[in-house]
């Protein structure tokens, strides 16, 4: 693990809200490069005008509008359009997770 992901990979461990991806195809904005997405576990009113069973079935359009809302750096909808869908399912497998309750949680095997 590199010096700067450290911190990153602690926080995460710390706050089981907050979990990073890794893209396999980066995306790039201007001169910066993004490799890795940090999400955030969204609140009810970032879930707004999608369907959670929508979310839970990994559904392209609700993605495209809840991810915005709950990445850093924050992606825009084009951005997100434009993922390699490999990265989009990462990104939707994460979403799905922050979406179970604890209990079932507590019964799946974490890495």
């Amino acid at each position: 693990m590199s010096k700067e992901k450290e911190p990153q990979a602690a926080a995460e461990s710390a706050n089981p809200n907050v979990k990073s991806v890794t893209l396999d195809t980066p995306i790039k904005r201007g001169d910066m490069t993004i490799d890795t997405i940090t999400l955030r576990k969204p609140d009810s009113g970032e879930l707004r005008g999608v369907k959670l069973q929508a979310l839970m079935e990994t559904d392209v359009d609700s993605l495209i509008r809840v991810l915005p809302r709950i990445t850093m750096p924050s992606l825009t909808q084009s951005e997100i359009q434009k993922l390699d869908p490999a990265d989009l399912y990462s990104l939707a497998a994460e979403v799905t997770l922050f979406l179970l309750p604890k209990s079932v949680l507590s019964d799946i095997p974490q890495n």
